[in-house]
């Protein structure tokens, strides 16, 4: 544009574009600027981005050691006790000239894994309902219960005496011994249940600390749980809201 100096002319700001006007003059054309609360990319910083949300809910610790100790608990009990009532021994007597097929279950053989898998089923219930140091004490007997209830399987595979004692009951002499014993494989299925029970009580006695504990739900740090906030208390001659206050864990006769 004539009758114009180039020194009357500002320069351009980094921030902004010259663009040359119709007449040849260079016109500044400002960037849009950045939005409140949002750093500049180019200036080095951590840009602040809008959070995406709640973070991702992470999983309660030692909630996969909980759940194989409770399926391997409960499945070394139910074999345990499922096998003890199969024929463990089988073998025949003479009685009155002639043999006798005589066997013996698990129970006959040994009462012992039936009622250590009685004792560890209900230590495996304790064991979500104590903490501290009784957890452990629970946790150590539910160990004890496998351990034992494995030692006893194998020792009963090879056993005669109740075989010999069945012989006696059916020749009705108290000499008479077992013939041709034989041995099926149940004291061996029962002792892989022992063994369940026993992984079942290492997991409690590594793991039971991180566990949760039933009716945890209920508490409150420093002290009871109280009801919501802002609800009311129950009616005393209203059952209906009375059994509904107790299904929420709140004490209906508290004022």
């Amino acid at each position: 544009m004539e009758g114009v100096s180039p020194a009357a002319v500002p320069p351009p700001r980094p921030s902004a574009t010259a663009e040359p006007s119709a007449g040849g003059a260079p016109v500044e054309t400002a960037e849009p600027s950045a939005p409140a609360g949002t750093a500049d990319p180019s200036a080095g910083g951590a840009s602040a981005q809008p959070s995406s949300g709640a973070a991702p809910r992470r999983r309660a610790p030692g909630r996969r050691s909980l759940a194989a100790a409770l399926v391997s608990g409960a499945a070394g009990a139910s074999v345990v006790l499922l096998a003890a009532g199969k024929t463990w021994a089988t073998g025949s007597t003479l009685a009155a000239g002639s043999l006798i097929a005589i066997k013996a279950s698990g129970k006959d053989v040994t009462g012992l894994p039936d009622a250590l898998a009685l004792v560890a089923l209900a230590a495996l219930v304790a064991v979500f309902a104590v903490r501290g140091t009784g957890r452990v004490v629970v946790s150590a007997l539910l160990t004890l219960c496998g351990a034992g209830t494995v030692a006893a399987c194998v020792a009963g595979a090879s056993a005669t005496g109740a075989l010999n004692a069945a012989a006696t009951r059916a020749s009705g002499l108290s000499d008479s011994t077992v013939r041709h014993a034989a041995h099926t494989g149940w004291p061996w299925v029962a002792a892989l249940g022992g063994l369940l029970l026993l992984a079942a009580g290492v997991l409690a006695l590594a793991r039971g600390a991180a566990w949760p504990a039933m009716g945890s739900r209920y508490e409150r740090p420093g002290g009871p749980r109280a009801g919501r906030p802002g609800r009311t208390a129950p009616d005393p001659e209203n059952p209906g809201e009375m059994w509904k206050a107790l299904d929420r864990g709140e004490d209906p006769t508290e004022d």
